[in-house]
């Protein structure tokens, strides 16, 4: 007898940064990650001056219902941003743990980070070593003449997999399309390290 080999779905973690920066954007990025936790296998987080584990609030049915529970969880929106030490705290606490070993993270943040962007660069090397892709999706990147100076942003850029748009539903469309496994669009990253 021939048995087919089960697949299995690759965990999916999103770090959805709530700060000041954020804020225009923060409702519809938390309902994304909302409707991707309703499709199983996904952790959500937040990331602002706090790393804060959110998906047991993303649990409910009601996308409201979840928002608020995420808003009564989450205490720091629109605060300050500190990406590379969160970043840190999240592999040191959630990595060992196995939530982004072999798992699809993906980073929804415009890449402002308010201290040294090193730790962040050395975060995301670790991360990339540990997950089995990292996607970065950055509402500011849809702005015409777009360039990822910011310190937080060009320090992440050398790990990140594929570096999306994410300010519109759209996007966020094209995102889930690259989660699941479809063509980076062109200019990420790898793409034009690799030359694919």
């Amino acid at each position: 007898l021939h048995r087919a080999r089960a697949e299995r779905p690759r965990r999916v973690v999103l770090l959805v940064d709530v700060s000041g920066s954020m804020a225009p954007y923060a409702d519809a990025l938390l309902r994304f990650a909302h409707a991707a936790a309703r499709a199983g296998r996904t952790e959500v987080f937040t990331v602002g001056t706090r790393l804060t584990r959110v998906t047991r609030a993303m649990a409910h049915r009601d996308p409201d219902a979840a928002m608020a529970a995420v808003a009564d969880a989450v205490p720091d929106w629109r605060g300050g941003t500190r990406l590379g030490e969160l970043l840190k705290e999240f592999l040191d606490r959630w990595g060992r743990r196995g939530t982004a070993r072999g798992a699809i993270v993906v980073v929804l943040s415009d890449g402002w980070e308010r201290g040294d962007p090193e730790p962040l660069a050395e975060g995301m090397r670790r991360l990339h070593r540990l997950a089995h892709r990292v996607i970065w999706a950055n509402p500011l990147k849809a702005r015409p003449g777009y360039a990822p100076l910011a310190a937080g942003m060009a320090a992440a850029l050398p790990s990140v997999d594929a570096f999306v748009e994410g300010h519109s539903l759209a996007a966020l469309e094209r995102l889930a399309e690259v989660v699941r496994g479809g063509r980076p669009p062109e200019g990420t990253p790898r793409e034009g390290a690799d030359g694919a």
